[in-house]
């Protein structure tokens, strides 16, 4: 009998790069033939009936399964993940260093400390650390992980096939030059940088440019509001930000962008990139982490922060159509190299390579930590239920879970 394979996940969003590719490997999983569940701590409302409650993992498990277990941050579904005895693949999506948060966002300064320090707990407990990059796979071996592989990213574009939203080529489908960046306000993608970028490019090549900013800022209100002050110190115009936005929102701003411009320091694989091939918009990108690999040869790297050098390359690419048809060229070719890796091939050879590999030593866990996970249950529901009592008891009721 075939083993189940399972994923588990702290939180399955809808429409990201990881939601997506948790509900591919689970059809794929389930056309090969494994009974497949997705196990979760929260999901978004439009996915909540695709998942399992991370409660129920324990009773779902088996020494001959198989958990996918997709590591960002550390959670409770993933700590009790660890304490099962089935087999266990994991898939790092990277966790961001927390000084790019510091000031910003004190919480995940120790969230992020935290992940980072838990993720090298696993590196003895799994059978195989999968990275969605080569940049994430050299992270896994650097800790410790002794068998490590890539399970690429191959984003679908369904989301970009909807008819552009009306009122966003209202707005901004004019003679204006547009300038997109597409990602979460966070400091690691360096928001400031683009905006430092495009205020040099305004002021001493084209004025009549505008700059899109697409992206949540849903907890970083702190960070928006320096890039807002960054804004008036430099004197730049035309700078919106439109925050999260429907698909219909975002293909129309793919459709009016001139150039995408990504100025981030860290980032997994970075998947608005390749959105930016799949509509035709010329990419220029700085040169870190796994944005060259994403790039595959193409789009436009540079590894300079000079503001005035950036905005003559960005000049550059918008002026010179002959040189933005090269550009979209080597984009196109470099995105059919993308699609045309075999995700469902290298998945299940992957679980094949898992099943045939001996069985590792079994792992220690705390002899109470069954009771610890009921202790912290119970904390949680008085936070909810009875906050006055919850907030009186200790902060941390425990260290494992």
């Amino acid at each position: 009998m075939k083993p189940q394979v399972h994923q588990v996940l702290a939180t399955l969003s809808y429409g990201d790069a990881i939601g997506n590719e948790v509900l591919a490997i689970r059809r794929v999983l389930r056309e090969a033939g494994y009974q497949s569940d997705i196990f979760v701590g929260t999901a978004d409302s439009k996915l909540e009936d695709l998942t399992r409650d991370y409660s129920e993992l324990a009773g779902a498990s088996r020494p001959d399964n198989i958990l996918i277990h997709h590591f960002s941050l550390g959670s409770r579904p993933s700590r009790i993940a660890f304490a099962l005895p089935d087999r266990m693949i994991l898939v790092y999506h990277n966790v961001t260093p927390p000084e790019y948060f510091v000031d910003i966002h004190p919480l995940l300064v120790r969230e992020c400390y935290r992940g980072r320090r838990e993720l090298s707990a696993y590196a003895k407990r799994c059978d195989l650390g999968l990275g969605d990059s080569e940049f994430n796979r050299q992270e896994l071996e650097a800790m410790g992980f002794p068998e490590t592989g890539v399970l690429p990213v191959v984003p679908g574009f369904g989301h970009l096939d909807v008819p552009p939203d009306g009122r966003v080529l209202a707005a901004y489908d004019d003679e204006l030059t547009n300038i997109v960046f597409v990602g979460r306000l966070v400091p690691n993608k360096r928001i400031d940088n683009v905006i430092r970028n495009f205020a040099a490019y305004q002021r001493f090549f084209n004025p009549r440019s505008r700059l899109l900013l697409v992206g949540s800022q849903s907890g970083f209100e702190r960070y928006y509001a320096l890039l807002q002050a960054l804004i008036a110190k430099l004197g730049a115009r035309h700078v919106h930000f439109l925050g999260h936005v429907t698909n219909s929102e975002l293909t129309a701003c793919y459709d009016v962008a001139d150039a995408f411009l990504c100025a981030s320091e860290h980032e997994g694989f970075c998947v608005p990139l390749v959105e930016a091939f799949a509509k035709g918009v010329p990419v220029l990108a700085y040169a870190a982490a796994a944005v060259p690999a994403t790039l595959d040869g193409a789009g436009v790297l540079y590894e300079t922060k000079d503001p005035y050098e950036v905005a003559s390359l960005v000049d550059a690419v918008t002026s010179d159509q002959s040189l933005r048809e090269r550009i979209v060229a080597a984009q196109d070719a470099a995105l059919a190299r993308l699609m045309a890796r075999d995700f469902r091939g290298t998945l299940i050879g992957f679980v094949d390579r898992v099943q045939a590999m001996p069985r590792r030593p079994a792992h220690l866990v705390a002899d109470d930590f069954w009771q610890q996970v009921d202790a912290t249950e119970r904390h949680e529901e008085l936070l909810v239920y009875r906050p006055a009592l919850g907030h009186a008891l200790p902060k941390e009721p425990t260290k494992v879970v």
